[in-house]
């Protein structure tokens, strides 16, 4: 491979003198503070992340504090982020760090890679910024930097490309300053050698770089794995008996494990309010007069990684109890409020003229 010095020194001259960028936990030691980073950041834009990182850092300032809060209050401020699974682990591994390892977060780096929820990424992370450990960081950013730099056409989301890249990331690795290289080449991915509209005419490395060499900027890193996307349709009850509301807490090993919701009544389809009667077995036996039904709301999406989710929601105002199963129970507004929900279904708390008021 040509000019691996050149590519690590200019890129660490790049970062003396060019390198701009601002995040809070930039230059952070505290392996804590780096995790809450790291893991917000999984999914996340920064600039999203930011704010979930300062509002979780002034809650949770260290992982005996995250550990032995109560889960709904974790999982409500981690609402609106998504991929609710990294939340999930957080709380375990925070609980395993405090009760196990009297609050101290593991220093070696495969001690770290086994904790529950902490990939090669985020162990190499934690271990070159907080502890100085020369082990090379591999996100997406690197794999874009190192495939237009050296011209690599192996691709990235292979085993053969995953091999490829993390041996030639530890070899451009500063072993001095692992730390800093690690931070150098992410900003450098994210700031200069963009996904899409690359500065290539500013960019230190274009005189040795082979992808701007070549006019192929555009056409690394390569990928040859698409993602085939599920389609669902949500169909949420919003059912008022005597100004409470009927929820329950999703529980399986599905989409917002641990999160609360509506009755739900999932379809192939968008359901109007006659198909309503007829799928929603909850409602039959009721009398015209013993129930009111709104218009149907407008639809809402979210799009996951695999998946495409629509919904909508119907609110009903029941004047006699439902006998639903004992995972439903009954909660005020003001409850409603304190509970983490998905970002669907908040969407609509935000909507005009809904029954709930929420915000």
């Amino acid at each position: 491979m040509k000019h691996e010095k050149f590519f690590s020194s200019s890129l660490l001259k790049w970062n003396n003198t060019g390198n701009t960028r601002q995040m809070p936990w930039k230059g952070e030691k505290d392996p804590y503070k780096i995790w809450i980073s790291e893991i917000i950041l999984q999914q996340t834009r920064v600039q999203q992340g930011i704010t979930y990182y300062n509002r979780f850092i002034n809650v949770f300032p260290n992982v005996k504090s995250l550990a032995i809060a109560p889960q709904k209050k974790v999982y409500k401020l981690w609402e609106g982020l998504g991929y609710y699974s990294r939340c999930k682990n957080l709380i375990e591994t925070a609980k395993f760090i405090h009760k196990r390892l009297n609050d101290k977060f593991p220093e070696e780096f495969e001690n770290i890679l086994a904790l529950k929820g902490i990939g090669s990424y985020t162990a190499s992370a934690i271990a070159s910024f907080a502890y100085n450990k020369p082990y090379a960081v591999l996100d997406g950013n690197v794999f874009r930097v190192l495939s237009r730099f050296f011209g690599v056409e192996i691709p990235v989301n292979t085993t053969e490309g995953k091999k490829f890249y993390g041996q030639l990331s530890q070899l451009l690795l500063d072993k001095k300053n692992p730390g800093v290289y690690n931070q150098s080449i992410m900003d450098f991915g994210a700031v200069i050698c963009k996904p899409l509209s690359p500065l290539c005419l500013e960019c230190p490395l274009q005189n040795k770089c082979a992808a701007f060499l070549n006019n192929k900027v555009q056409d690394l890193p390569v990928n040859n794995k698409t993602i085939k996307q599920k389609e669902r349709f949500l169909n949420y009850l919003v059912i008022e008996y005597r100004n409470k509301f009927y929820i329950t807490k999703r529980t399986q090993k599905d989409i917002w494990q641990n999160l609360y919701e509506f009755i739900l009544i999932e379809t192939k389809f968008r359901l109007n309010g006659k198909d309503l009667l007829k799928e929603g077995a909850l409602l039959k036996g009721f009398k015209e007069n013993e129930f009111e039904l709104n218009p149907d709301s407008k639809k809402i999406s979210q799009k996951l990684t695999h998946q495409l989710i629509a919904g909508q929601f119907f609110y009903i105002k029941i004047k006699k109890p439902l006998k639903l199963p004992k995972q439903y129970f009954l909660v005020t507004k003001d409850q409603i409020k304190m509970l983490p929900f998905p970002k669907l279904i908040a969407s609509y708390f935000t909507e005009k003229n809904v029954p709930l008021d929420l915000f």
